[in-house]
């Protein structure tokens, strides 16, 4: 089973990148945050023609999750269970072939000390609570998505700049550090302790040239889909060419 879970920052400005990738890596399940569309204006009806079943909670400017997946979505589920009407879409969980899949968008942060930065604490934590009420780690579950969080050095292209920066704040790393504790193992450090596998470049300065990455995107998995884990790639290619995502997305390969 091949699952991937990309940010592409607007689905439909990205559309044609998308389909694109999509027909050169056929996963079974594809996981996008930030995908930036209402659910009527979401390209349904593109992805469809591809073979996927589509789920989607979308927000116009802002947010927005969407499963794909070739083979039905059941149990679908939208937000955290103590969300209203006017909160944000940044959950998206179905089961697909046995196993429990939960897309996130975690909140930026914007900056520490920040009114967002505290959201995002405090969302972080509603995750977690979430994860108490619903599921078991001997369950079947994946999390994965943007986290906008690096776990520590290895993920950080210069470590020393950013610590204390939104990203990389101790209760930040703390926060991530939970959710490990709950049950789950990063999938992608059960493969490689090796640094530098970042996942996020940003616009500015170059980034991506100059390789002045973070990993902020995370398959994280319970004890029975660890043991099936057999490969990660992060494809750096779609991070470049013209008017890209500023990540790249994420293959898991399970057995």
């Amino acid at each position: 089973m091949r699952l991937a879970t990309w940010n592409v920052n607007s689905v439909r400005a990205r559309l044609p990148r998308v389909t694109g990738w999509i027909g050169r890596h056929h996963p079974d399940l594809l996981c996008l945050q930030e995908t930036k569309a209402s659910d009527p204006d979401f390209p349904r009806a593109e992805l469809e023609a591809l073979g996927y079943t589509v789920e989607i909670f979308g927000q116009k400017t802002y947010n927005g999750v969407a499963i794909l997946a070739r083979g039905p979505l059941t149990d679908v589920a939208r937000g955290l269970p103590d969300d209203d009407a006017e909160s944000e879409k940044r959950v998206l969980a179905a089961t697909f072939d046995g196993l429990r899949v939960m897309n996130l968008y975690v909140p930026n942060g914007q900056e520490v000390g920040t009114e967002k930065y505290a959201f995002k604490l405090a969302w972080m934590d509603r995750l977690r609570a979430a994860l108490s009420e619903a599921y078991r780690p001997d369950q079947p579950l994946l999390l994965c998505g943007d986290f906008n969080i690096a776990p520590d050095d290895r993920d950080v292209y210069d470590p020393e700049r950013w610590r204390g920066k939104v990203h990389f704040s101790e209760p930040e790393k703390e926060k991530f550090r939970e959710l490990l504790g709950w049950g789950l193992a990063d999938a992608l450090r059960l493969l490689t302790e090796e640094p530098g596998q970042y996942t996020w470049w940003d616009y500015r300065a170059n980034g991506f040239p100059r390789n002045m990455g973070l990993r902020l995107d995370h398959f994280l998995v319970t004890p029975p889909v660890a043991a099936r884990v057999r490969e990660i790639l992060i494809d750096r290619d779609e991070r470049a060419g013209e008017k890209p995502s500023d990540h790249a997305p994420v293959l898991l390969t399970l057995d």
